[in-house]
């Protein structure tokens, strides 16, 4: 606790402006702190202009609406970004003093906010016009009545995540991207709803777009995605994990006549693609994204049982391969063999591999890649050999590969 006098020096020498731009280097909890030396550092800590940015993630547990309605009376429209993740207290009672009292606000997560409802989209709809970011993951209540109330008052939305909101259908998709042309992220992960049609709207009025999440979109099939390629030019990461009626079509399009589909198409600026359990994924795919995609840096196949050493080689030759790949991810792949891994060697940027339950990989293989990539991180598993059987005594109860806990 500083004494008056101290209190005094330290406000003689440092003026009000720079003590204000001191404390907004500060953190919630140290702000809070700082608040309690004396009545003037009180008044400095709790101005409005230090409360621009507030992660309250480590304090989910206690977090009740009538916190998040101090906060927001408190810092007003100095609050830009504002993350309520994880905080289950939170309702829409609280959501909505702070929409009327935060309407600055641009970036809001309210992941795993299970009590938030469509009362909640409409507050924001209403006080919120300037918001960009919103984080509705978990969020299960969430329904088409929130897209379209986001659609109206929302329109300078450029990324939305309503990951597991499993209540959005097409229309829902339809009325957010007509009025939000400026999206960029869209992260749709577990709305098992959606189908081709959604994906219709989104590239018909989603020109921005930069990021597509649609794992576990079960409904969604080869010709959802082209109409995407169609319409997205600047898609650089598109996740379809898990979506299992995807085949090569929608890859092996792109290779027939070339320049003209190229241009249409245009996926070369993609750098992300996560085929994890997309069963019907062949080396077809694999080549089609040595030749279109020259700038992949991340690359999930696990689980694609047709890939062969055949496609590794064309990938492995690629545009992307010698300055851009850094990941990917091979996981229960069991056609792979060690001639994978030598087709990969010439990948200088190769930071990680997956390998787990590759049977046909062995550790000579790896040890070869690592002479030529010797910092590269190899993850997989090795079954460790069968103890031979003790001459004399009693066998043992448990083999070397089991632990007791």
């Amino acid at each position: 606790m500083f004494t008056n006098s101290d209190e005094a020096v330290i406000n003689k020498k440092l003026p009000k402006e720079l003590l204000l731009r001191i404390f907004s280097f500060l953190d919630v909890v140290t702000l809070c702190r700082c608040a309690q030396v004396s009545r003037s550092w009180n008044v400095l800590a709790l101005d409005g202009s230090n409360w621009q940015r507030i992660d309250l993630f480590d304090f989910q547990r206690d977090i009740e609406g009538r916190v998040v309605e101090n906060i927001s009376k408190r810092c007003g429209g100095f609050l830009r970004k504002l993350s309520l993740r994880g905080c289950l207290g939170v309702g829409d009672t609280a959501l909505r003093t702070f929409a009327q009292n935060c309407r600055n606000i641009e970036l809001l997560s309210l992941n795993g906010c299970t009590k938030i409802t469509d009362s909640t989209c409409n507050s924001l709809s209403k006080f919120c016009p300037k918001l960009k970011h919103l984080d509705l993951a978990s969020c299960t209540s969430i329904t088409n009545l929130s897209l379209k109330a986001l659609s109206e008052g929302c329109p300078l939305l450029e990324q939305l995540n309503i990951s597991w909101c499993d209540q959005v259908t097409k229309d829902g998709i339809q009325a957010l991207v007509r009025s939000c042309p400026g999206l960029k992220g869209l992260f749709l992960k577990g709305c098992t709803q959606l189908e081709d049609e959604a994906l219709k709207h989104i590239g018909a009025h989603c020109p921005e777009l930069v990021t597509l999440n649609l794992q576990t979109c079960s409904q969604i099939t080869d010709d959802g995605l082209i109409i995407i390629c169609r319409g997205c030019h600047r898609l650089q990461s598109l996740c379809v994990s898990g979506c299992a009626n995807i085949t090569d079509a929608f890859l092996h399009a792109l290779g027939q006549n070339c320049l003209r589909l190229r241009y249409i198409y245009n996926c070369h600026e993609l750098e992300k693609m996560d085929l994890e359990e997309c069963v019907q994924i062949t080396d077809v795919t694999l080549i089609q994204l040595s030749i279109h995609c020259p700038r992949l840096q991340v690359l999930s196949l696990s689980h694609c049982e047709l890939i062969t050493d055949d496609g590794i080689r064309h990938l492995g030759s690629g545009p992307c391969a010698h300055d851009r790949l850094e990941v990917i991810e091979l996981d229960n792949c069991p056609l792979i063999t060690d001639a994978s891994l030598e087709h990969l060697k010439s990948c200088h940027s190769l930071d990680r591999i997956e390998l787990y339950d590759c049977q046909q990989i062995t550790r000579a293989g790896i040890k070869r890649l690592r002479t030529h990539l010797p910092n590269i991180k190899v993850h997989a598993y090795f079954a460790p050999v069968t103890p031979p059987p003790s001459v004399g005594g009693s066998r043992q109860r448990f083999c070397r590969c089991c632990i007791l806990l």
